[in-house]
């Protein structure tokens, strides 16, 4: 699996280091976001690299990228403002890689809530692997939004447990909460489960852009 190691120019002119891997033929392409960076978050986090790594061999192109202010990205920490800019620079740069795949936006912890925030009309779904919803800000633009959405809640989840995020999520639209069985916001023995059961969310019905 060639991986490319390239630069993105966001819009306010931070630029981020992300990887890139391309496929003959893809399928869809999926921006791949990392956990908060405050506590450690990066792209080499164990779940986005699962994801990373994983989802080429479905047949999709996928990038994933350190926010502002991690490693050797420019810019500094907003709290997930400004980071949507970063994950709409990674749509663009799989908009140049392959214009005709349709593009995902999968999101661990606070890459989810900054994904499920940004609504660029080029994405065709999220999906949210535990997403810290009862810890955030309150604020998902996704939520009104027709486009599939599946969320993966750990069921002993520390920061959004499902009797915490279920409520949240009750009036959203085309969206679709999965219960991870003993795990926490961490899924230690649980990661290979749930990127399966990504994989087969895409399968199931492939989105036309």
């Amino acid at each position: 699996m060639p991986i490319e190691t390239v630069t993105l120019d966001a819009l306010d002119g931070v630029r981020l280091q992300a990887d890139l891997v391309r496929v003959e033929a893809a399928r869809g392409s999926a921006v791949v976001a990392h956990p908060h960076p405050m506590y450690g978050g990066d792209r080499f986090n164990p779940i986005v690299d699962t994801v990373f790594r994983r989802l080429p061999e479905a047949g999709f192109n996928v990038v994933r990228f350190d926010f502002r202010g991690v490693n050797a990205s420019e810019g500094e920490h907003d709290n997930g403002d400004a980071e949507r800019l970063d994950v709409a620079a990674a749509i663009e740069l799989l908009e140049f890689a392959d214009p005709d795949a349709p593009i995902w936006l999968v999101g661990y912890s606070f890459g989810s809530l900054v994904s499920l925030n940004v609504v660029d009309p080029r994405v065709a779904g999220w999906i949210a692997i535990a997403p810290p919803l009862a810890a955030g800000n309150g604020r998902c633009l996704a939520a009104s939004d027709h486009r599939r959405k599946l969320l993966f809640v750990a069921d002993h989840d520390q920061f959004s447990p499902p009797s915490a995020a279920e409520p949240i999520v009750a009036d959203w639209q085309s969206t679709e909460t999965r219960i991870v069985e003993s795990a926490d916001h961490f899924l230690g023995g649980r990661i290979g489960v749930v990127v399966e059961d990504v994989v087969d969310y895409l399968d199931a019905e492939p989105p036309t852009r």
